[in-house]
């Protein structure tokens, strides 16, 4: 199963949360892509005034942070709000065989990272269950970003018993005060793999 997260226009350069070269993983996910049978993708998908949004909160910028019900929060500037150009897909995306499309970070006082399970660590998605269901142990996962929702959803992946690959070169990363060291660093501790393309078997 390839995972593919959050190749959306919000996080590509012009978007409200741009990835750096965030745009560059779509050509590599369209040609991995061929060579699953199964593929899911995820979709941020925000209310307006989301919690996680730094307009939200009096006083603070964007990549702030804040404490919510559920723990520390970094604040973004508004992004992916549900139903606008900036949640699109990316258009050049091409994966006419993926078969779910889920989208995440609806609940208005909950952001969500994962495509398991939302930053509460209570909220699931339902990804586990439909991969199980289906019999699928083994995921692979690239999009966007490295270091937030592809790291969350590959260790999500592990903590519920599935073999998580990472496909390096199909991600890129935010990398906010080292959160990308420090995500590669707990997702080898976690048992997952740091895989490249080139690994894949591709028709």
């Amino acid at each position: 199963m390839l995972i593919v997260v959050d190749v959306q226009n919000g996080f590509v350069p012009g978007g409200a949360l741009p990835v750096a070269r965030g745009d560059e993983v779509v050509p590599v996910v369209n040609r991995i892509a061929t060579a699953f049978e199964n593929v899911v993708i995820t979709q941020d998908w925000h209310p307006p005034g989301h919690a996680s949004f730094a307009s939200a909160h009096a006083g603070k910028k964007p990549f702030d942070s804040t404490r919510l019900a559920y723990g520390q929060q970094v604040l973004w500037p508004d992004h992916c709000v549900q139903g606008s150009e900036d949640a699109a897909l990316h258009r050049d995306l091409q994966l006419p065989q993926a078969q779910l499309i889920l989208r995440k970070g609806f609940h208005p006082h909950v952001d969500s990272y994962s495509a398991f399970t939302e930053a509460d660590r209570k909220t699931t998605t339902g990804l586990a269950g439909y991969l199980r269901q289906r019999g699928i142990r083994r995921v692979f996962v690239a999009g966007l970003a490295t270091d937030f929702c592809v790291a969350w959803t590959a260790l999500d992946a592990r903590r519920l018993g599935f073999e998580a690959h990472v496909i390096e070169d199909a991600c890129r990363a935010i990398d906010l005060d080292g959160s990308l060291s420090a995500a590669w660093k707990q997702m080898l501790a976690r048992g997952v793999r740091r895989i490249q393309s080139g690994d894949l078997r591709i028709a």
